[in-house]
């Protein structure tokens, strides 16, 4: 069985990842016109391996599933907003980290 410390660590590294290219798309490091999909795949990863974490977390009552359940709101804004205005779009995206945060602390313990 895969602990919830490790599903938590999938979960920030797919975000980080994910953020990791839209920031260097946004500051035109990476051209990603030719496949836009790798950003909203990692985007797909994310939202997956977090509601894989969240339920590790929450089967085995540990708080980092609060944690986890709050990067639930900017997971949602980035999807219903979409990608414009860019200002937008990375502060929704931005939202989430400090719950990511959270949860890889909490699974720490």
């Amino acid at each position: 069985m895969v602990s919830s410390r490790t599903l938590v660590g999938v979960a920030a590294g797919f975000y980080a990842v994910n953020c990791s290219l839209g920031i260097s798309v946004a500051k035109h490091w990476v051209d990603t016109s030719n496949f836009r999909w790798v950003h909203h795949g990692l985007y797909i990863l994310t939202a997956t391996s977090t509601v894989a974490a969240f339920s590790a977390c929450a089967a085995r009552r540990s708080p980092a599933a609060i944690a986890l359940a709050a990067a639930a709101a900017p997971l949602f804004l980035l999807q219903h907003h979409g990608a414009r205005p860019l200002r937008r779009h990375t502060r929704d995206a931005l939202l989430a980290a400090p719950c990511y945060a959270a949860g890889l602390v909490l699974a720490g313990r």
